[in-house]
């Protein structure tokens, strides 16, 4: 039987247990930086794995059409740059390229539209001006 005002052996491990547990979680700082220091992305390399990913989507789904025989030729070179002042960072082209991957094959189709593409969010970080 425990003296009275005394904690049980059973409530102070789950004390503990919830306390290891607040002190596991992310400072609000941390959250979306995974401790990565801002870096510029590289678009000779964003713009590379991205045709990759296309072809390679174009195919699972089964789609045709300009854009994804473009992401497909070997001999296309894609863009070495970004629009003026754009300056993305090496986080947002993990999140698009992820985005891309993720898609299902109706969302892909619309990335790829011969007459109105579509752009997933997570790959609009260079709008173009004047738009909302």
């Amino acid at each position: 039987m425990s003296e009275p005002g005394r904690i049980s052996l059973g409530a102070r491990l789950a004390l503990a247990l919830i306390a290891t547990l607040f002190c596991m979680a992310p400072v609000p700082g941390d959250i979306g930086g995974c401790g990565q220091a801002a870096q510029d992305l590289d678009p000779g390399v964003f713009f590379a794995t991205k045709k990759r990913i296309d072809c390679d989507r174009c195919g699972e789904c089964g789609l045709g059409g300009g854009a994804c025989e473009l992401a497909c030729d070997e001999s296309s070179r894609p863009p070495r740059a970004f629009p003026e002042r754009c300056y993305p960072l090496v986080h947002d082209g993990e999140v698009c390229l992820r985005a891309l991957r993720r898609a299902s094959c109706d969302d892909f189709a619309t990335y790829v539209d011969e007459v109105a593409p579509r752009t997933p969010t997570e790959c609009d970080f260079c709008p173009v001006e004047g738009t909302p």
